[in-house]
Parts: structure tokens; C-alpha cells; sequence
């Protein structure tokens, strides 16, 4: 017993009695409900529409780029009505083909003049010499245009020259040592020759027709008949032209040899079918002749051509060089 209390005890105060306080119960709280909430779903991945990307140059102050739509080529431009073009190699060169469509631009003033002047020309002097002194102005109007056209083939011809320079075709074939080589070209040669006289025949064919026809009577029968006797004969001048390149191994020749006889061909087929529409067994077997001598012409001269290259044609066309 502590002293405190033997104090308390001796003064009479009643013992200490702890208090009867109930014990302490925590509060209960109610329990937790989750409420019902629907459970999260992720919506499903949409992709951004963002727009394609388009490498394309910058382009130059004062243009404002264009960009065409994706997987789609650019649209062509607008021709009018006899403005039609060749197709270009898509192989060329930007120096090539800037000459190419230089050469084609030229080749436009050059047909008008020829295919104008010539029968204005010819048919005006006929009409002038028949008829009255009137034909002889519109010989003069042909004149001009005959110069217009010719002047223009000049250009041509230098640009040509130009292109030729800088293509693989128009120089001696690095295979001229071989034998093979050199007995192609002169085949090829011969081939050309042979087209110089099939040439000069279809003019004088056209000449001599022209009489049965009645052009020597009428101005202007005689100048259709002078611009188509001029075509074949022209064509025989670009034939002859070949023969010096073909004998230095030049594989350029072949190919404008074979350019010509594809003309001659179409020729033909038109003189065999007015043959055969007219009943003239002579005529029409004169054009499925022709026709069979250019067909063979125009493959025999491009085989020559890829032996003077140095290739070796196969009939899968499998190119392979002599003396690897």
C-alpha cells in the first residue's frame, strides 16, 4: 500500500472506486456498397484521316504547288484536233528529249509548207502556162511556203544531227572489229539500196499512173499528183543517205531503213486493196508483193541491226555479246 493511500485511510475518506463507465464500442459504421456502375469499356482505335505525304520539289515563287492525288497520274494535256504527237522513249535522256520534242515542234511548220506549197506550186504554174497569168500568184504563195517548209527541214536536220550525237545508234558500234558486224551492215546496206529502187519505182509508178488518171489536164490533179510523186521520192533521198553509215557499221542506218519500209508497207496495203476492190489482179498482186518484200525487209534489218551492236538476236530475244 502506498503511503498516499494509508493517509487517505487514516483521514476517513472512503476508498477510491474506479467509476463503472461502460466500455468504450467503437461506433459501427454501415459497411461499403459499391454502387453499380457499368463496367469501363474502351472505345475501339479510329486512325486520324491526316493526308498522304507528297515528296515533291519546291516549287518557284509565284507557283503555288499543285499536288495531284495519290496513286493517280497527272492529267494529260489538252490536244486540239490535228495536233497529234509521238510517243517519246521513255528510256531518253533530259538532253534527248528536249531535242526530241524541239524536233517535233519544228516538224509541224516543215508538213504544212511541203504539203501546201508543192501542189500551189506545181499547180499554179501548170494553171499559169494553161489557163491564165493568175496561176502564176499562186505559184509565187507556194513559193513562199516551200521556203517556210524548207527552211524548217533545215532546222530539223541540225537538230537531228544534235541528237545523233548523243545517241548510242548514231555512232560506229564498238563490235565494227567483228565479222559479223561487218557482214550485217552491208546486208543492211543492200537492204537500204534495194529501198532506194523500190522508192524510185513507186514515183515513177505515180507519175506514169497520173496520165491515165487526167492529172496532166488539171491544175489541180497535177499538183496532188507532183506532192504524191514527192513523198516516195523523198524517201528514196533518206535511203541513199543510210549507205554511208551502214558501210562505217553505223546501226543508225537499219533503223531509218526500217522506218521507210514500214511507209512503203502502208503504201502497199493501199494499192492492194484498191486492186482487189477494182478487180485488177495486176495491181493488187504488185501490192501483196510489196508488201511481202517490206515485211521481210523490216525484220531481216532489224537482225542486221542487233549484229552490229554486237548482240546476237535469239527467238526469246535473249541479246548476248560475241567473243564474251
Amino acid at each position: 500500500m502506498f503511503p498516499g493511500q494509508q493517509q487517505n485511510q487514516q483521514q476517513g475518506y472512503p476508498p477510491y472506486q474506479q467509476q463503472g463507465y461502460p466500455p468504450y464500442q467503437q461506433p459501427q459504421q454501415p459497411p461499403y456498397q459499391q454502387q453499380g456502375y457499368p463496367p469501363y469499356q474502351q472505345p475501339p482505335y479510329q486512325p486520324q484521316g491526316y493526308p498522304p505525304h507528297q515528296n515533291q520539289p519546291y516549287p518557284p515563287q509565284g507557283h503555288p504547288p499543285q499536288p495531284y492525288p495519290p496513286h493517280q497520274a497527272p492529267p494529260a494535256p489538252v490536244r486540239h484536233v490535228g495536233e497529234s504527237r509521238m510517243r517519246l522513249d521513255p528510256g531518253l535522256t533530259p538532253e534527248q528529249r528536249e531535242l526530241a520534242l524541239r524536233i517535233q515542234a519544228k516538224a509541224k511548220p516543215m508538213s504544212y509548207g511541203m504539203v501546201l506549197g508543192l501542189p500551189l506550186t506545181s499547180g499554179g504554174l501548170h494553171y499559169g502556162f494553161t489557163r491564165g497569168p493568175i496561176g502564176f500568184a499562186a505559184a509565187v504563195a507556194g513559193l513562199g511556203l516551200l521556203a517556210l517548209g524548207g527552211y524548217s527541214l533545215i532546222q530539223m536536220r541540225g537538230l537531228r544531227g544534235r541528237l545523233r550525237l548523243i545517241t548510242a545508234d548514231a555512232w560506229r558500234s564498238p563490235a565494227a572489229h567483228l565479222p559479223g558486224a561487218r557482214k550485217a551492215a552491208t546486208f543492211a546496206a543492200y537492204l537500204n539500196g534495194l529501198l532506194v529502187l523500190l522508192s524510185l519505182t513507186g514515183t515513177g509508178w505515180l507519175l506514169y499512173k497520173g496520165a491515165g488518171w487526167g492529172a496532166y489536164g488539171n491544175s489541180f490533179g497535177f499538183g496532188a499528183l507532183v506532192t504524191a510523186a514527192a513523198l516516195p521520192f523523198g524517201m528514196a533521198i533518206g535511203a541513199a543517205s543510210t549507205l554511208p553509215q551502214l558501210l562505217q557499221v553505223i546501226p543508225a542506218g537499219a533503223k531509218v531503213g526500217r522506218s521507210l519500209y514500214s511507209v512503203i508497207f502502208a503504201l502497199a496495203t493501199t494499192v492492194a486493196g484498191e486492186g482487189v476492190k477494182g478487180g485488177e489482179a495486176e495491181q493488187a498482186a504488185a501490192g501483196i508483193g510489196t508488201m511481202l518484200i517490206c515485211a521481210a525487209a523490216m525484220t531481216l534489218l532489224k537482225r542486221a541491226a542487233a549484229r552490229m551492236r554486237g548482240e546476237t538476236p535469239g527467238p526469246l530475244r535473249v541479246a548476248r555479246r560475241e567473243g564474251d
